[in-house]
């Protein structure tokens, strides 16, 4: 394992951009816009209350509508890549709907609420004006990257002594295919594919300093697990050979191998980047691997102003500071095909980044 502590030099890496597109819904009552992205496929995707909203970036004028059976603060969603089929995450179950709003299936499952909840509740006008389940933890879901499984974090029926479980669904019909328990106690997770249709990453959060990492395997008949504790997941090459995490003190990014998770390197925030007085520069929980020798990272400071830099993945050094030609707000996120994406601040679109060939 290598760790670097070479300090950023003051070259600066021009960031060109390829596109900005707005995002469909009022963000008076809907979610930022994000970006899905599987191998050759990119989807801006907005969660408002009453529906979600999915454009095909290679069509802007593509939008699918589906219907959500539940408001956003009840969970989360996900989106299949051929945008046929949305999936919500919900207090109480997992619901598939398709555009037009059918239920496709729904699989229930232990509540997610901090109170003690044993009811296998039946629908969402159950529950929908109690305050602990508007106000729950929650799991989340996600397609593998051919759109053939589905990847599930739940909780089970097992009363008071709660027990969080990894689902391996059929999205065409919702049968269990695999099951694990994750022995984990989460606030809150998410999914992140992985180029290869059998690999999945689980981040749990568990608290401010407790979150692991669950990589997660399955080869048609054996489900297998790595934890990485205390990790966050970023982001996956292009390849799919290496996985960058950071910690949840963001003290610093992890290179790691996809095939085995053996720690190649390690690139600390406080060795690496410039500090300005007493702030201590932490890595963002989210950054983007554009290339496979490229990791574009964020760095959180007490102003809220975003730092965005360019790390080599196969030294973790840094190489500069990334310069846009216009103000951008938060952390860099993955956008698939060489992109990158930002938000816009005020939350009604998002700008497309790539670098220069040769940066």
């Amino acid at each position: 394992m290598a760790t670097n502590s070479a300090r950023a030099s003051a070259a600066q890496y021009a960031a060109r951009l390829v596109a900005t597109v707005d995002a469909p819904l009022d963000p008076a009552s809907a979610d930022a816009p994000e970006v899905r992205h599987w191998p050759g496929r990119e989807l801006l995707v907005q969660r408002g209350d009453t529906e979600l909203v999915v454009r095909d970036l290679d069509g802007p004028g593509a939008v699918v509508r589906f219907p959500a059976p539940w408001p956003r603060r009840f969970g989360s969603m996900a989106v299949s890549p051929e945008a046929d089929l949305a999936v919500f995450a919900g207090v109480h179950a997992l619901q598939a709907v398709d555009p037009t709003g059918a239920v496709r299936w729904e699989v229930r499952h232990g509540c997610w609420s901090a109170a003690v909840c044993t009811d296998a509740h039946t629908s969402f006008a159950e529950y929908a004006d109690d305050y602990y389940h508007g106000h729950a933890d929650s799991g989340s879901a996600a397609f593998s990257s051919d759109g053939e499984l589905l990847w599930a974090h739940v909780r089970n029926y097992a009363g008071e002594d709660v027990e969080e479980e990894w689902l391996i669904l059929d999205p065409a019909d919702g049968r269990v295919l695999a099951r694990a328990e994750t022995m984990t106690v989460g606030s809150g997770s998410f999914h992140s594919p992985h180029p290869d249709p059998a690999y999945m990453a689980l981040t749990v959060g568990e608290g401010d300093e407790d979150s692991p990492v669950l990589w997660g395997h399955w080869d048609g008949a054996k489900f297998s697990i790595q934890r990485f504790v205390e990790e966050v997941f970023l982001a996956a090459s292009p390849s799919g050979e290496h996985l960058v995490a950071t910690d949840p003190g963001q003290w610093a990014l992890y290179l790691r191998r996809a095939e085995d998770g053996v720690e190649l390197g390690r690139l600390n925030a406080a060795e690496a980047v410039p500090q300005s007085g007493d702030d201590r520069p932490c890595w963002a929980y989210e950054a983007a691997f554009p290339d496979d020798d490229t990791i574009v990272a964020g760095i959180e400071n007490a102003a809220g102003v975003p730092g965005h830099w360019l790390v080599d993945a196969r030294t973790m050094t840094l190489r500069g500071r990334i310069d846009y030609p216009f103000p951008v707000s938060g952390s860099p996120r993955s956008a698939g095909r060489g992109t990158w994406y930002t938000g816009a601040e005020d939350r009604t679109a998002l700008h497309l980044w790539s670098l220069p060939h040769g940066g």
